[in-house]
């Protein structure tokens, strides 16, 4: 079995072709798939796509990069659209320090948004974090310390510190095609050291195309070179390693049904 638990099917980058990129994903053996909600305003385009196919589901949110568009987003907006039953998750939301598209303070105050919203709606935190390690550490275990949070921390590319501190409030990590790349040294060495019952895998679709795709589109097929590229790295058979991250992704994600063998 073969899971993309990252993808962004409403993006422009798949609006000529976007039934064909889900059709070949199912060739490839991809069971199931998360879409992703980087704006509200895109909200019911990510929720129409999984509403039309079975093995998609979406999550609801705004990506830091557009904190500052979002300042007006409360909890209890995201509460409202979280009930839908295939939303199984609330972001991606986070810190970006990288290219700072939006003030530092207002990533922190719409991520607190998000926190209150996966507390009350029992649903996986959604994190995307990039060049903020210590704040990204801060606030997850405040948020932790409130009540019982599932976090996954999406295709992550920081460092060893945050992710022993994530790893103590019980995180998973999912890593991408970025896994594939020659100079991404620092990610393989994450990904040695992140217990197996901790890991999913991900494309991020229409990014990051894994070897030996890089510089093209990234479509959910691609999954199959990312999951094989853990697995090689962890020195897992490719049986096994399908076995243990479809686990560990049913587990963090527990409303999604398990499709039949």
């Amino acid at each position: 079995m073969l899971i993309d638990s990252h993808v962004n099917l409403h993006h422009h980058a798949f609006a000529e072709d976007r039934e064909a990129v889900i059709s070949r994903a199912r060739a490839a053996g991809v069971r199931r798939m998360i879409t992703i909600c980087d704006k509200i305003e895109n909200f019911g385009q990510v929720i129409a796509i999984a509403n039309a196919h079975d093995d998609i589901y979406a999550s609801v949110g705004a990506h830091p990069h557009y904190a500052k568009d979002h300042l007006d987003l409360t909890a209890e907006q995201l509460i409202e659209l979280g009930r839908h039953p295939k939303v199984v998750g609330v972001g991606e939301t986070g810190l970006d320090q990288h290219y700072k598209f939006s003030p530092f303070e207002d990533q922190v105050a719409v991520f607190r948004a998000h926190a209150a919203a996966a507390h009350a709606l029992d649903k996986t935190l959604i994190i995307h974090t990039r060049e903020a390690d210590e704040a990204m550490a801060e606030l997850l275990e405040e948020e932790a310390g409130k009540g019982p949070l599932r976090i996954l921390m999406h295709c992550y590319t920081s460092g060893g510190e945050l992710a022993r501190r994530a790893l103590k409030i019980g995180a998973y990590f999912s890593f991408s095609g970025i896994m594939t790349f020659r100079n991404a040294t620092d990610v393989r060495d994450v990904a040695r050291e992140v217990p197996l019952d901790r890991v999913i895998v991900e494309t991020d679709c229409p990014y990051l195309a894994p070897v030996p795709h890089r510089g093209q589109r990234c479509e959910p097929m691609h999954v199959t070179e990312v999951q094989r590229a853990f697995c090689a790295l962890r020195g897992l058979s490719e049986e096994e390693g399908a076995a243990l991250l479809a686990d560990n992704f049913f587990r963090l994600f527990p409303t999604i049904t398990r499709p039949r063998a």
